[in-house]
């Protein structure tokens, strides 16, 4: 059995990383490839030196561009390496092009595929990322969830019961493990959030990278006023996507001034850190909805639908939709009140990885 990883962004590296290790500790023979989807040292290199990931055998180096260029570039370079390594299954993870266009390779080759954060859907076929998650899954031969819902879905469309592994969520290995390390982290000290006392100060995170929050300009702007306003209560921390921050070229100032603190992107330890300490997440992204519930810290999600529903079921999670002026009232109220207890969920107990290498190491086509 040899196992070819294939990695594209930074929500693959945390997923990637605990299953690599599973699969070594089991002597597995394995290729680790990394598409660039994400290239700039701060959402790349880092993480692969925190997660504990090998330097890649192979970088693509395909960068940004649009979908069908990333897509097809990565398609382009990435089947000789597929050719030349023979793996007897490629693992793809989570919902980037990077995911579809190495299965699509793979598929075409003849080479067995498995998805780890299989089943996962918003039903919005608007979004680039559920096209992903779609076809992806449609193609694999090992389909790996880390909910029960998303087995329910795939068996709704088609997919064998016994392509299906509910496993639990690798990204939460990642987090159970380091999460010791990432307290010892002088994050908050660094950044004021710290009082005299030694008490940390009362905050709220944010991040921000979709391009329906950030590439319409009078909605960010939208939101930017209401995390404005949420800073003159406490801190507003908001470390900035490459993306969102050419967005908010002119205004970095005018949200200094209102309580926002404005940072370059976080490393894996440091958001880790400020995460879980934090009054309440403002986001749209998918791993930060797990991670935040996982924490049991309060999430407000600016979207108007999640492919992680238990996240919202659970209790730690609300989308905040269309209706930005309502998270103003939502984060107060949360100010106000503090955490709520929440029941652990199934499997997502830092063992995810362990229980997908068994399935990979007993696997035959």
């Amino acid at each position: 059995m040899r196992v070819l990883h294939v990695v594209g962004a930074r929500p693959n590296f945390m997923k990637a990383a605990p299953v690599w290790q599973a699969l070594g500790a089991r002597g597995v023979p394995q290729f680790l490839v990394h598409t660039g989807q994400h290239y700039d040292a701060k959402m790349s290199g880092v993480f692969f030196s925190e997660l504990g990931l090998p330097e890649p055998d192979v970088n693509l180096r395909v960068g940004s561009g649009s979908h069908a260029f990333q897509t097809g570039e990565i398609m382009k370079r990435v089947e000789p390496v597929l050719e030349a390594q023979t793996p007897d299954l490629t693992l793809v993870y989570g919902d980037v092009n990077s995911t579809l266009a190495v299965a699509l390779a793979a598929c075409k080759l003849g080479i067995c595929i498995g998805h780890v954060e299989a089943g996962l859907r918003s039903f919005d076929r608007t979004m680039p990322e559920e096209v992903n998650r779609v076809l992806t899954d449609q193609i694999s031969d090992l389909l790996f969830t880390s909910a029960p819902e998303a087995g329910v879905n795939l068996l709704r469309e088609g997919i064998p019961r016994g392509k299906i592994h509910f496993v639990g969520n690798a990204m939460i290995d990642s987090l159970v493990r380091l999460l010791p390390v990432a307290r010892m982290r002088p994050t908050a000290q660094k950044m004021g959030l710290v009082g005299k006392a030694g008490g940390t100060r009362p905050y709220v995170l944010v991040t921000l990278h979709r391009p329906s929050n950030v590439d319409d300009g009078l909605r960010l702007e939208r939101i930017c006023q209401v995390l404005g306003m949420v800073g003159q209560q406490c801190r507003v921390v908001f470390p900035v996507h490459p993306r969102t921050r050419v967005r908010l070229d002119g205004m970095i100032e005018e949200l200094a001034a209102h309580g926002i603190l404005v940072t370059d992107p976080l490393g894996y330890l440091d958001f880790l850190c400020l995460q879980e300490r934090a009054r309440a997440v403002v986001t749209d992204s998918g791993g930060v909805q797990e991670e935040t519930t996982y924490l049991g810290v309060p999430c407000f999600t600016l979207r108007a639908n999640t492919e992680r529903p238990i996240t919202v079921t659970c209790g730690t999670n609300k989308l905040v939709g269309d209706d930005v002026e309502k998270l103003y009232g939502l984060l107060t109220s949360v100010l106000a009140s503090g955490r709520q207890a929440h029941e652990p969920l199934l499997y997502w107990d830092g063992r995810a990885a362990d229980r997908i290498a068994d399935v990979v190491v007993g696997f035959h086509k």
